[in-house]
Order: structure tokens, then sequence, then C-alpha cells
């Protein structure tokens, strides 16, 4: 299957530079990146809502604080005062 991208100028030329810095064909280096790009994104998708997820069953568990300790501990962390 064939797909049709109409690129900008300037994204067409960065394209040709890594394709030749590589030494690859320009459809070759095309294809790698938008395959990186998609894979990358579904994987940090995936550790978001794992994330959200341990936040929810940390807090149904009791493990969590309260706001003011963590504000606390920012500012001592970085050195902030309270009206920061």
């Amino acid at each position: 299957m064939s797909i049709v991208v109409t690129l900008n100028p300037e994204l067409e030329a960065l394209l040709h530079s890594r394709a030749a810095q590589q030494g690859q064909d320009i459809n070759f280096v095309a294809t790698e990146l938008l395959a990186s790009i998609l894979n990358w994104e579904e994987k940090d998708s995936e550790e978001a809502i794992e994330g959200i997820q341990q936040g929810l069953d940390d807090f149904e568990a009791g493990r969590y604080r309260s706001f003011q300790n963590f504000a606390d501990e920012q500012r001592n962390k970085y050195n902030l005062s309270a009206n920061s």
C-alpha cells in the first residue's frame, strides 16, 4: 500500500539530509522515523496509563500524603519561598 505525504520544504530538506547522512534511501529513512515515533507514542501512552493506575491503587491502599506535605517538600527541595 502506498501513502502520499506532502512535506513542507524545510521538513523535506531535513529528511533528505538525514537520508544522505545515513547513506540510506529517503523512503527507508522516512519509514523508520515514522515507525519509531509511533512506537514511542504507544509506549508513552501505556506508561502514562500504568502510572495513573499505580496512583489510584496507592490512593485506595491509603498510600498518599496531603498536598501541604507535598508542597512543603517541593519548596524545601527547590529552595522556594512559601509565596512562590
